[in-house]
């Protein structure tokens, strides 16, 4: 019998997972509140449609925080957990819908953005922030077994694309003048939000089998979130004292 069998977490480890995630979703909140400010006033200043799209963002990517801690908040959080995936994939749909739009007005002539120092500052802290907490909120999750915890990662982890287009295209526009790179680009993240979306709804959040910290930390390397996942095996219980497993 292989000693790397995912197995269940225990009570006691379980209630430290759920208190690291309950951080996790206030630093999230907190963060992206000051982003959403920044980037909107930002936006508002320089007339940037890509800014005031990314503020937005930050809004929705808040309010898919807010639903992880209440759930989170419950004595039993499972019992939460199909609200909360509608609640984020909700979130991931809506983020869609401001990109896409903030994208066809930009390439249709919606006005031409002028450059924003502070723009760029907050897209590179981004870039820099979230892929951290996104890693953190999918480890904590895939080791609980939290489907809405690695939903929500993937949103964290989207809004780190949205950065690095943000910034490539706000530098290319102060540099180079191209101004609808960004805009092109941001289709693309409207897309996967989209089918993001459709895999919370459907409650299809990958990876979420309980793991034990072991096997969790060899299954970090697979970067691509699912890969690897149809080859773990279901996490079976504790064996009772004196069983004994039977060949078959």
């Amino acid at each position: 019998m292989s000693t790397d069998t995912p197995t269940v977490p225990s009570l006691a480890r379980r209630a430290v997972l759920s208190r690291r995630i309950r951080m996790l979703a206030a630093m999230t909140i907190t963060y992206n509140v000051i982003e959403a400010v920044v980037a909107l006033w930002a936006g508002n200043v320089a007339d940037s449609s890509a800014l005031i799209g990314f503020g937005l963002d930050s809004v929705i990517e808040v309010a898919s925080a807010v639903a992880l801690s209440w759930q989170f908040s419950a004595k039993d959080p499972k019992r939460r957990e199909h609200l909360t995936l509608r609640i984020i994939a909700i979130s991931f749909f809506a983020l869609a819908a401001f990109v896409t739009v903030d994208s066809v007005t930009s390439l249709t002539g919606g006005g031409e953005a002028r450059h924003s120092t502070p723009g760029i500052v907050i897209a590179a802290l981004s870039l820099a922030v979230m892929p951290v907490l996104s890693w953190l909120q999918r480890r904590a999750g895939r080791e609980l077994g939290s489907k809405t915890t690695v939903a929500d990662s993937k949103q964290t982890l989207l809004c780190t694309y949205l950065s690095a287009v943000l910034l490539v295209g706000l530098v290319l526009n102060g540099t180079m003048g191209w101004w609808w790179a960004d805009a092109g680009a941001a289709l693309v993240i409207a897309a996967i939000a989209v089918r993001e979306g459709i895999n919370a709804w459907r409650g299809d959040a990958c990876c979420t089998v309980p793991l034990a910290a072991a096997a969790d930390v060899a299954t970090e390397a697979d970067d691509g979130c699912c890969e690897g996942c149809a080859k773990t095996p279901e996490p079976q219980p504790p064996a009772l004292k004196g069983e004994q497993l039977q060949e078959p």
